[in-house]
């Protein structure tokens, strides 16, 4: 048997590893259903004691309540976050394609428009919508068909039709991607997991929001105008006294509780070890203060965002937090040194200063002087006005840019600046420059973004689609697992022993790379089982043939496994160049059944040649008869 250690070791710590990525998914659903019933107990109770509780009230305090019980035991999230992800098909949600309206773009950007001007545009945004053509450029044909420069209605007269063309081009990505920055950025704060949002072709954007309850209100959250604040960051001797409060009301919450959190050695308690950190100071143990900072901004690890946002939701954390003031959280995280991807909180008026539909334009730029990234951001007279007086009042304070509640910036205010043209500097790179200016002129959109496609899946039809297409694999699993014992005999069962190792390995490794789980993907799982036995096919009547001939058990074995080798290979490596060009050139559903089916294509491979092998040599060494039906 010692031949055979290191293959047998092999295959049960693939099969290990595969259970171990599959914990939390097992453990997800337990926590999942735990919760529900907790919840719908709490509801029957709160609606009993109070019968006219309204409905934002007691979704409010199941809010609490369910954000209490991830805090207390933090595998929950944990394991929810590295549980095996549900597409649409199976979780329920919504699918939307969405479309930038550049018909009215165009509208927006033209001078000195006319009836025949009006015309063009309408007849031009009907044809878009039939033939699926670039707006901008059959708008120009239609303009220049009728005699007349693009000049006449857009850019200058010194201007070629060409340069005109390429602008209005440039404009209409732009406004694109502005509204992606925008969506990007609500779906972030409504707290989807895994969201998908990408760009398609000129103008449309594909949303994927898996788990959305409420539709219409997700609708109204994607298609509403974006808000741009300029909010006056709090100074730190009057955000940490707050922290404290908060970080004190917390202790009390939790006291006699463990929580496994972050320590810091940025307090006046060093002297306690992590754990008795965490539970005298819950806040301050995940929201860390800079050392050497002179603002009271803290650094949350993203792993702890939820929980210090489930903090400052308590009603007595609410209470602690004066009316004119909110926390705030950094729009995008920046990596420590450890790797570690880390969001700023800030404490800011809860009040705006300014709102972004002052702003004229911006542009982001590189500062010959100094090398540095720059952004240039000019205002209107309204809002230069307001802008200096703000600016004067506010020296050396900090000015948060606030883009439907999260920060993307927050600059230190030099000196007063009259005009409404001011200079923003402090960016680490061009990248960062460029997102800021996309910010700034994002305060209105300068196209409304129409929804053209909408698919919803409800959380019911999910279920039943998880339920059927769990159904189904497991009949046909049953059905082929029968047929292989009933014509193959024994070596029928080796088979499914092969085959159940598979479908556990696919499984782990869906998992482990935290792919999306699809009903096509589903279909990817049973072809693969279908596969998978039709190697053990070969291989079985490869081993039939040699035992006909006259070849002890051994040599059979040998030589069957070798001779299937090649069209074993052969048919699996098609389709999995198959699988590849699917997933490359697919989309969604396609993707998913590519996915499951090259990894289930790898893992019924090593299934043949190594369990089903290991088995056979196993047998065969005990003596033990090869009965192949």
């Amino acid at each position: 048997m010692k031949e055979f250690r290191f293959r047998i070791l092999l295959i049960v710590g693939v099969l290990a590893f595969s259970v171990y990525l599959l914990f939390p998914t097992f453990a997800d659903i337990q926590n999942t259903n735990k919760i529900k019933k907790e919840l719908s107990l709490l509801t029957e109770d709160l609606q009993k004691s109070n019968p006219t509780i309204s409905e934002a009230e007691l979704k409010d305090m199941l809010l609490v309540r369910e954000d209490s019980l991830m805090i207390t035991d933090p595998s929950i999230r944990d394991n929810r976050e590295k549980r095996m992800k549900l597409g649409l098909d199976l979780q329920g949600g919504m699918y939307l394609v969405m479309e930038v309206n550049t018909a009215k773009l165009l509208e927006k950007l033209a001078k000195d428009t006319d009836e025949e001007f009006k015309t063009l545009l309408s007849a031009s945004a009907a044809e878009a919508q039939v033939t699926d053509a670039d707006v901008v450029e059959i708008l120009a044909e239609k303009i220049t068909t009728s005699g007349k420069r693009l000049s006449r209605y857009f850019g200058t007269i010194r201007e070629e039709d060409a340069d005109i063309i390429d602008k209005l081009k440039a404009q209409e990505s732009d406004a694109v991607t502005r509204a992606i920055e925008i969506i990007n950025n609500r779906v972030n704060q409504y707290g989807v997991s895994e969201p998908n949002i990408q760009k398609q072709g000129s103008r449309r954007i594909i949303v994927e929001l898996p788990g959305i309850a409420k539709e219409e209100e997700a609708k109204r959250l994607l298609q509403g105008s974006a808000l741009l604040e300029f909010k006056i960051v709090k100074d730190a001797s009057f955000t940490f006294p707050i922290m404290k409060r908060i970080d004190e009301i917390l202790a009390a919450d939790f006291k006699g509780e463990t929580d496994s959190v972050i320590v810091t050695d940025t307090t006046d308690a060093k002297d306690l070890t992590s754990e008795q950190f965490a539970k005298e100071h819950p806040f301050f143990s995940i929201a860390v203060l800079g050392n050497q900072s002179q603002s009271a901004d803290a650094y949350v690890k993203e792993s702890d965002k939820n929980q210090v946002i489930a903090y400052l939701r308590r009603p007595e954390v609410k209470n602690a937090i004066p009316d004119n003031a909110e926390f705030l959280f950094d729009a995008k995280s920046f990596t420590s040194q450890e790797g570690v991807e880390i969001f700023k909180l800030y404490l800011v008026n809860k009040e705006a200063e300014l709102t972004g539909g002052v702003i004229v334009d911006a542009n982001a730029n590189i500062d010959p002087q100094t090398t540095e990234p720059i952004v240039n951001m000019q205002m209107n007279t309204e809002g230069g006005r307001e802008w200096a007086r703000i600016t004067g009042s506010n020296i050396d304070k900090r000015c948060a840019i606030v883009l439907d509640n999260a920060v993307y910036s927050a600059p230190v205010i030099l000196g007063k600046i009259p005009g409404g043209s001011s200079r923003i500097t402090g960016m680490a790179d061009m990248n960062e420059a460029k997102l800021l200016q996309i910010v700034l002129k994002a305060g209105a959109l300068p196209a409304p973004v129409d929804i053209i496609e909408e698919r919803t899946v409800g959380p019911s039809l999910g279920q039943d689609s998880i339920n059927k297409g769990f159904n189904s694999t497991m009949i046909g699993f049953f059905l082929v697992a029968i047929f292989m014992i009933l014509y193959y005999k024994k070596s029928g069962v080796i088979s499914d022993l092969a085959l159940f190792s598979t479908v556990i390995m696919i499984m782990g490794i869906l998992a482990g790379f935290h792919a999306t789980l699809t009903l096509p993907g589903i279909a990817g799982i049973i072809l693969t089982i279908g596969m998978a036995v039709d190697a053990n096919v070969l291989i079985f009547e490869r081993i039939r043939e040699e035992l006909l001939t006259g070849k002890t058990q051994k040599a059979a074995v040998d030589s069957g496994f070798a001779n299937s080798y090649s069209a074993i290979l052969d048919s699996n490596i098609t389709t999995f160049f198959t699988g590849v060009i699917l997933y490359q050139f697919g989309s969604g559903p396609i993707q998913g059944f590519a996915l499951t089916l090259m990894i289930g294509i790898v893992a019924s491979l090593f299934s043949a040649f190594v369990v089903t092998r290991v088995i056979f040599d196993i047998l065969v060494a005990k003596g033990n008869k090869i009965n192949i039906g």
